[in-house]
């Protein structure tokens, strides 16, 4: 039975590929304003859980439910309630950086979406780069990109796996911030990080990934990460 709060419910749910788990059952639930660390050693299946609870594969066995109802990527409520940023650089080659918010922004209706882009821009160091191609933005230029259009728009749920690789100190504690900032407004964070510091300034509860998962608390998880 759906719980009727949660954001977020995963049941037993097994991830992994040709019919082999990487990793052990995962059962945890997710509130509005929560933030789930997701932790564990390099190549335990921490982006393999994440990305099977954003649909982007698959589960071997098990059930996730976002706001209640199942995982679809091609289904529209299911798209309006998730929003995720994997470490794949897809952009359109075409676009420039501001060209990419602007659809990002139109596409889910924000109000004002010029202003919108004009305030992603400028959190995110990107608006003297606004105009130009993401070939053209070094590498951690275009992570801020992503970052941007994942966190610009509305969603119940932000999936991230490892948002702090390539940023800076000063970035990764504005992002921190942002995303306490989503939980206090009501929405729900899934974190895939490797970083202590930025797990126990967001994390209200994590889960450790490994043969068994295990949760944990936050200051538990980071313990984790400087074991990893």
């Amino acid at each position: 039975m759906a719980d009727v709060g949660a954001v977020l419910e995963v049941e037993q749910l097994l991830v992994g590929y040709a019919g082999a788990p990487v990793c052990g059952e995962v059962s945890v639930r997710l509130q509005a304003g929560g933030v789930l660390g997701v932790v564990g050693l390099n190549g335990a299946g921490k982006s393999t859980v994440a990305r099977t609870i954003a649909g982007r594969q698959l589960p071997l066995a098990g059930e996730v439910r976002v706001q209640g109802g199942p995982v679809d990527p091609d289904a529209v409520s299911f798209r309006r309630d998730v929003a995720s940023v994997f470490d794949d650089d897809l952009f359109f080659p075409s676009l420039t950086v501001r060209e990419h918010l602007l659809l990002i922004a139109r596409g889910h209706s924000l109000e004002n979406p010029d202003q919108a882009v004009d305030a992603e821009l400028e959190f995110f160091g990107l608006t003297g780069r606004s105009g130009v191609v993401p070939d053209s933005l070094s590498s951690g230029q275009r992570r801020r990109l992503l970052l941007a259009a994942g966190l610009m728009r509305p969603s119940a749920l932000v999936i991230l796996d490892e948002p702090e690789q390539r940023l800076d100190p000063l970035m990764r504690e504005a992002l921190a911030q942002r995303l306490i900032g989503h939980a206090r407004d009501g929405g729900a964070v899934v974190l895939v990080t490797h970083d202590p510091a930025l797990l126990e300034a967001v994390a209200s509860t994590c889960l450790v990934i490994d043969d068994v998962v295990n949760e944990v608390t936050p200051e538990q998880g980071a313990l984790t990460i400087a074991g990893s």
